[in-house]
């Protein structure tokens, strides 16, 4: 890989492992790897693109995770989005730019607004659980466990895969990939929205 990948220098590939419950074939592929990087390159080789979607959402830093998620339902958005999940996915996208609590909050909220079926509510659950604290701001602090921000982004990121035309999932998942190697190397990730 030309890339330097930066973004998942940070992050241990055996501490992120027990989070992707990878099933026997994927995780045979990954057995001998020491990084994410490789471990990532492994698991395209292998056709396990879907796994490869979790282990970046994994090991992307919460800030930059977020942000690819959303770069991801920008994609596959329909020119009908309901308003509440647009609201949703620019709320998360809020939070990346100004990661306080009270944009985090406010994305939670928009995320309720959702029915929480679409990319977009999960990219702005993942924003919420990326702070301090689950619970309301009266309430003690309980800070959310570490994988729940991969959990949601992960899912966010195979909804974008399956929105409408279900048979275009593997090239976008290869394009949502190559948009996470761009933003593990500090780039943007963005997305042109797909032809219709």
């Amino acid at each position: 890989m030309s890339e330097t990948l930066a973004k998942f220098n940070a992050t241990d590939l055996a501490t992120l492992l027990p989070r992707l419950a990878l099933p026997a074939d994927p995780a045979s592929v990954i057995h001998d790897c020491a990084t994410v990087p490789k471990a990532l390159a492994a698991l395209e080789a292998g056709g396990f693109r879907i796994e490869a979607v979790r282990l970046v959402a994994h090991a992307l830093p919460r800030r930059e995770a977020v942000w690819w998620a959303c770069m991801c339902a920008i994609h596959t958005a329909p020119p009908d989005l309901p308003a509440a999940d647009r609201a949703a996915r620019e709320a998360a996208e809020d939070w990346v730019r100004q990661p306080t609590d009270q944009v985090r909050r406010t994305a939670m909220a928009r995320a309720q607004a959702t029915a929480f079926g679409t990319p977009e509510a999960w990219a702005a659950v993942a924003a919420f659980w990326s702070g301090d604290s689950m619970a309301p701001e009266s309430q003690p602090a309980v800070p959310p466990p570490p994988h729940l921000t991969g959990t949601a982004v992960a899912g966010s990121v195979a909804l974008s895969a399956v929105r409408g035309d279900v048979s275009r999932r593997p090239a976008r998942l290869e394009r949502f990939l190559e948009s996470a190697r761009n933003i593990a190397s500090g780039g943007p990730g963005r997305l042109a929205v797909e032809n219709a």
